[in-house]
């Protein structure tokens, strides 16, 4: 019985892998220093890590709503269905993200059981938290074909013991390797009836949260995964050929996750400066129309595309309801932001001077460099 195994690296691997590190190491020094922007930009981190991956799956939701669920809101337009599919996956990945850096901690399969109960409470017919009793297929729709067929259900807990061995073992690894062939071997493995594809993705953000470089909530590539999903199908069919067959080279499977890493690195690095930068020029709009400084954390989350309401407006800086609507009334006034909507339903929007404040922030950002220049195309010519 065997997993599948981490490949070698080449000088290209190592040069990624270094380069991707050093962004980190710059991130967490920036991140150490507390900054009050710091709060709002790891709730959309999150958000957008919860959003990538069950977008994979066919959940998508709004950026609102993302937020919201974050928040413990309510959603604006996602339905019950999807609603129940987030809210699963934001309690595996609040364990995740609180629980991984933790002295102790340790991945077992009782471990890997319990996220997917978390994961799927909500639906008793799909088993949470036991492994899958037969077999399993992976149907592509839109082709009308199976792409993947799981190992038989008796190896399956054999397989996850080995995983997690291997992953125990394999200490020395680079965590971004580590986290990789992780992902690979559960998605592989398949051994839930539902689920894998979350769980697996959960798995890869988890052994990044041990490595205690960088703040959990920013070491994981979820969020990038959701924004390329056809590529990321891609590689798996292409590394998996269509069985369980843990002899195939994941050197591929490997050099698309580094490269990941490599992109959302940098965009969060770039996030991170323009957050920066952002609340500066809050601070000056605050001073010029004689604002409470608190109101930032508003114009902050509506300089970036997301409505404000005042019941979370209020319950995130602690505010009497009056206080708040005064502060919201005020913020209208000195166009910063636009109401929308009448009473209970009222929410505001970014008005023009935010929003020109925001756009020149954004203005500097640089377009993302490709580690690996060739890589998508030889992925896609192998379709």
């Amino acid at each position: 019985m065997a997993v599948f195994q981490t490949p070698d690296l080449d000088l290209d691997d190592h040069a990624v892998i270094e380069e991707v590190h050093a962004v980190r190491l710059a991130m967490a020094a920036s991140l150490r220093a507390p900054r009050r922007w710091t709060g709002g930009l790891r709730r959309t981190t999150q958000a957008r890590a919860i959003q990538g991956s069950n977008s994979i799956e066919g959940y998508s939701i709004t950026d609102q709503d993302a937020v919201a669920a974050v928040d413990d809101d309510q959603p604006l337009t996602a339905d019950q269905r999807t609603w129940a599919e987030i809210l699963g996956y934001r309690r595996v990945l609040t364990y995740v993200l609180g629980m991984a850096p933790s002295d102790g901690f340790r991945v077992d399969a009782m471990t890997l059981r319990s996220m997917h109960f978390m994961l799927l409470e909500h639906d008793l017919p799909k088993g949470p938290g036991q492994f899958r009793p037969g077999a399993v297929y992976v149907h592509d729709d839109s082709a009308g074909r199976t792409v993947y067929e799981g190992p038989p259900s008796d190896l399956v807990p054999g397989l996850v013991d080995e995983l997690v061995e291997d992953l125990d073992r394999d200490r020395q690894q680079d965590p971004l390797v580590r986290g990789a062939m992780a992902h690979l071997n559960l998605v592989m493995v398949h051994p839930f009836k539902d689920g894998n594809g979350r769980m697996a993705r959960a798995l890869q953000t988890l052994v990044l949260a041990q490595d205690r470089v960088l703040e959990p909530t920013f070491s994981s590539i979820e969020e990038w995964l959701g924004s390329n999903t056809a590529d990321y199908y891609r590689v798996l069919a292409v590394t998996g050929r269509g069985a369980w067959n843990p002899g195939n080279d994941a050197h591929l499977w490997l050099k698309f996750n580094l490269r990941a890493h490599h992109m959302q690195a940098h965009t969060l690095r770039s996030r991170i400066a323009e957050a920066e930068q952002l609340w500066e020029r809050l601070d000056a709009l605050v001073a010029q129309h004689h604002l409470p400084e608190r109101v930032a954390d508003a114009l902050f989350d509506a300089a970036r595309g997301l409505r404000v309401q005042r019941p979370t407006y209020v319950k995130r800086l602690e505010l009497e309801e009056r206080t708040a609507t005064r502060d919201l009334a005020r913020l209208v006034d000195a166009g910063l932001l636009t109401a929308r909507g009448q009473t209970r339903g009222r929410y505001y929007l970014a008005g023009e001077g935010l929003t020109a404040a925001y756009n020149e922030v954004r203005s500097g950002r640089r377009t993302l460099e490709d580690p690996y220049p060739g890589l998508i195309a030889q992925l896609r010519a192998q379709d």
